[in-house]
């Protein structure tokens, strides 16, 4: 009650003041504010257009308040009189305490509020009525630009304490119009579907509802008109003119029509080429970088490209901020066009410093060894650039930017600003699992190439299961040397006991070390060396492939008789009588270091060569880059000649040769093709007769032929035989015309004469010229399991496009892809299968769809794939996935 009487003692007060103010005039001697709780005093007082010391009238009390009225921060103002003071009294108008935005999904709210401050409306401002309206066009034109022209803004205002308020805003977007139709009108020398390939925009087609190519966008609109005026004016349309775009909508809002009226005009062609302002170099050198001659159709492009050119030389001279315009002067009549080059080269700069920002892992030395401007130098735009590309290829960093600034109050320093956004530059892995064939497998590995920030390359693996056991480490330094010479070592251990698994038919163990060193030929070229030592141990079973050890095993004393001297056993066996009726001699099998005649067919490689090898291994290498990345790059080329040599002095002698190559070249604003080809050659020499069976190239997988399993393309293994060895002598001690135990002698092989003299069951024995007959056993281990070759081509060609609904595309890459490639032998054995000398007709082909994502813990690779042509002992796999490398 106290506090409404209050209220109206306070509005009477008011009145009277007010009243006698206007019967009378007064001096001002002072000048009281009452209300304020958010405006500060100073701005009533900058407003009021009274001070202390006037003598005011009605019509000073009128234009006093029309001005406080003008500030837009009160809605109400009275002026009264207390004595000789002046009294305001101020209502303030309410203050924006939080603008909500909600139902929003296709614009972020970042975006929205972003809009609404560009209209000048922010948390913190003064609300007024007209806020509103102000809010809901705002948003309702962000909406329309998108095409969505059925989105509606409800807003409703929540009073808060304090005068303030909260502004709820409910968006409901509606849906895209889609494009019925677009239409261009007055064009004669282009038809309309050649024109409107050019657009980005297109009507609703099959793949719209992914590419969303159909949905009405202003900006996306903006961008084709622009395209269009630059496809005419490339072609000599020196007066084209866009007169007109209409876009309209369907009564219910879902349908856009698009019209262009435009004006093509004549084709004009260049009548002279001139320079002007101050070229600063050379004249004749500035004239080598302008693509338009006289007498050409004049092309915007070239025009534009030539200033280009200029600009960049003038950079490259340390010219930073020189402005280069083409201005063509028209001649309606001749339908010429003079175009003059104007330079204005601005002054000479040299660059103060080159600062780092967002590395937060990386240290800054890594980054400043990679830059080819120095401090303290003429700025070369050219050198500043190739800094930012070579940093691009670290691998480190999903995007590199760099800037140039004035130095504030010097006319001719700069610094560079390079930004980078740091990227897992490394993998990591961690599997613990269990299989039939393996056990429990217990695996991890860590790749880091920016090992804390140093640019050091560092690698840790350790794995174990019940048939392997591996540890591995690598540690490589890229500047060694301040000028680039690079240094790294690596320690390997592994044992794999293939054997106990029934899958290759001998196990290993190997262990080694090598010390490489790269040294620089130019910033996009490098040479590498490295030399190791190599202890590796083979251990076969009697799984083995006949190419790794010969079988059968024959005993000791062991002997042989004739396929003739067989057939005549098994005669007299035939008839029921005791065998043989004359005595056989038959011969002792040799050792296969004896078998001079070689009746126990061709010896394996460690039969040879034995069991155990130390080598001492060297590599040399080659390397050209220019990709525009490290990782998932998009632009560029790469190649890499290597070659492997066992050296002279170990227990094996043999060389590798290898070439890697591939190119990005981009066919669309969005499409890229890569080319990839892998080539490998291996033989041996000096001493060593056939290369190692486990020096052979493999081919299948990733980073190969995708759409088949790995490493199984290519020859395939002779598998293991047993001894054909039946027995000799019958001896019916009992007479009973029964085979019984103690009545016949030891087994014996058979040496095969020619097949076509039988005695044997074709499918159960194998009958070989000269050699010793042996039984064939089932063919299911090692020839479904590939035994690589000497020979490797591969080939790959990939589509590389963006993937829909990702705004970030520099951590994936997807690609549709066609893979081709075999692993060949030129020195097959004869009983090898799958096994054949290079030809093109034997190139397993599959094609499909890969994917790769930069995630935190490394590249995760997918694909899927179909064969498209495959051999007949070619292994497919549809669907592969890999951590911590790309395809």
């Amino acid at each position: 009650m106290m506090q409404v009487f209050s209220r109206l003692f306070g509005l009477v007060f008011a009145v009277s003041l007010s009243l006698a103010v206007h019967a009378q005039t007064f001096r001002v001697n002072d000048i009281r504010v009452e209300g304020l709780q958010r405006v500060s005093a100073g701005t009533v007082f900058s407003a009021l257009p009274i001070r202390v010391g006037d003598t005011l009238t009605d019509l000073d009390i009128q234009k006093a308040t029309r001005e406080l009225f003008k500030v837009g921060l009160f809605t109400d103002v009275s002026i009264g009189r207390d004595g000789d003071v002046l009294v305001l009294i101020i209502k303030e108008r309410p203050a924006i305490n939080e603008i909500v935005i909600e139902g929003n999904k296709v614009i972020k709210t970042e975006q929205l509020m972003e809009s609404l401050t560009d209209n000048g409306l922010s948390e913190g401002q003064i609300y007024q009525s007209a806020t509103l309206n102000m809010i809901s066009q705002a948003l309702e034109r962000e909406y329309i630009g998108q095409g969505r022209y059925g989105a509606s803004v409800d807003i409703e205002i929540e009073d808060l304490p304090r005068n303030q308020v909260k502004v709820l805003v409910t968006i409901d977007e509606g849906e895209t119009a889609r494009i019925k139709k677009i239409n261009i009108v007055g064009n004669k020398a282009f038809d309309n579907e050649e024109l409107l390939d050019l657009f980005e925009l297109q009507t609703t087609g099959w793949f719209s509802w992914i590419t969303g190519d159909d949905k009405y966008n202003r900006e996306k609109l903006t961008g084709d008109i622009e395209r269009v005026e630059s496809y005419y004016l490339d072609r000599g349309y020196l007066a084209f003119s866009l007169d007109s775009t209409q876009v309209s909508l369907s009564p219910d809002k879902s349908k856009v029509f698009i019209t262009l009226n435009v004006t093509e005009g004549d084709v004009y062609t260049v009548s002279e080429v001139s320079l002007a302002g101050d070229p600063a170099i050379d004249e004749r050198f500035i004239r080598r970088l302008i693509l338009m001659r006289e007498g050409q159709t004049f092309s915007q492009t070239l025009m534009t490209t030539s200033s280009e050119y200029i600009t960049n030389r003038l950079g490259n001279e340390g010219y930073t901020f020189a402005e280069v315009e083409g201005i063509p002067e028209r001649d309606d009549e001749d339908k010429t066009v003079k175009v003059t080059f104007f330079i204005d080269p601005k002054k000479r700069a040299y660059v103060r410093r080159i600062n780092f920002r967002g590395n937060t892992s990386t240290k800054d030395n890594v980054l400043r060894r990679e830059m080819r401007q120095m401090e303290g130098g003429a700025a070369s735009t050219a050198q500043i650039e190739h800094s930012k590309v070579r940093l691009e290829r670290l691998g480190f960093f999903k995007e590199v930017t760099v800037d140039t600034v004035e130095v504030p109050g010097v006319a001719d320093q700069v610094d560079v600003d390079f930004t980078v956004e740091e990227q897992p530059s490394g993998s990591m892995g961690l599997q613990v699992g269990y299989a039939e064939y393996s056990g429990l497998l217990l695996s991890g590995n860590i790749q880091q190439n920016n090992w804390f920030g140093t640019g050091k390359q560092v690698g840790i693996s350790a794995s174990h299961s019940r048939y392997q056991t591996a540890y591995n480490f690598t540690y490589n330094d890229p500047y060694f040397t301040p000028d680039g010479v690079s240094r790294g070592f690596s320690v390997y251990y592994q044992s794999s006991d293939y054997a106990r698994i029934n899958v290759a038919g001998y196990s290993t163990d190997i262990f080694g070390g090598n010390v490489s060193f790269g040294y620089p030929i130019s910033d996009v070229e490098r040479l590498s060396f490295d030399v190791g030592f190599r202890n590796l141990e083979v251990k076969p079973s009697q799984y083995s492939v006949r190419e790794i050890i010969n079988t059968p095993l024959y005993p000791a004393n062991a002997g042989y008789i004739t396929q003739s001297e067989y057939l005549e056993i098994r005669e007299q066996d035939a008839t029921g009588n005791d065998y043989p009726t004359v005595p056989y001699d038959p011969s002792p099998i040799p050792s296969l270091e004896n078998d001079v005649n070689g009746i126990r067919g061709e010896p394996g490689f460690l039969d040879v060569h034995g069991t155990e090898f130390h080598d001492f291994v060297a590599n040399a290498a080659w390397a050209k880059s220019t990709l525009n990345r490290g990782i998932l790059a998009t632009r560029g080329a790469s190649q890499r000649l290597g070659v492997e040599v066992a050296l002279p002095g170990g227990d094996l002698e043999y060389y590798k040769l290898t070439y890697d190559a591939q190119i990005f070249q981009p066919l669309t604003r969005h499409l890229t093709l890569r080319l990839r080809t892998s080539l490998g050659w291996a033989d041996s020499y000096g001493k060593t007769e056939e290369l190692p069976f486990f020096e052979h190239y493999y081919a299948g997988g990733f980073g190969s032929v995708r759409g088949f399993e790995r490493n199984s393309l290519g020859p395939r293994g002779t598998y293991p035989e047993g001894a054909f060895r039946p027995a000799l002598i019958w001896d019916d001690l009992d007479g009973d015309g029964e085979k019984d135990e103690g009545e016949q002698s030891a087994p014996y092989g058979i040496l095969c004469e020619d097949p076509e003299l039988g005695g044997y069951n074709p499918f159960q024995v194998s009958c070989r010229p000269g050699e010793l007959m042996t039984t064939l056993q089932q063919q299911v281990t090692d020839q479904s399991r590939s035994f690589g070759g000497n020979f490797l081509v591969e080939t790959s060609m990939e589509v590389i496009f963006p993937l829909p609904f990702i705004e970030d595309q520099r951590s994936f890459q997807a690609a549709f892809f066609i893979d081709a490639g075999n692993v060949f032998d030129t020195s097959c054995s004869s009983t090898q299968v799958n096994c054949y000398d290079f030809a093109l007709d034997r190139m397993s082909i599959a094609a499909g769809l890969g994917l790769t994502w930069i995630s935190t813990f490394g590249p995760m690779t997918f694909s899927v794939s179909e064969a498209l042509q495959k051999n007949e002992f070619d292994d497919e796999k549809g669907f592969n996935f890999s951590l911590g490398r790309t395809f």
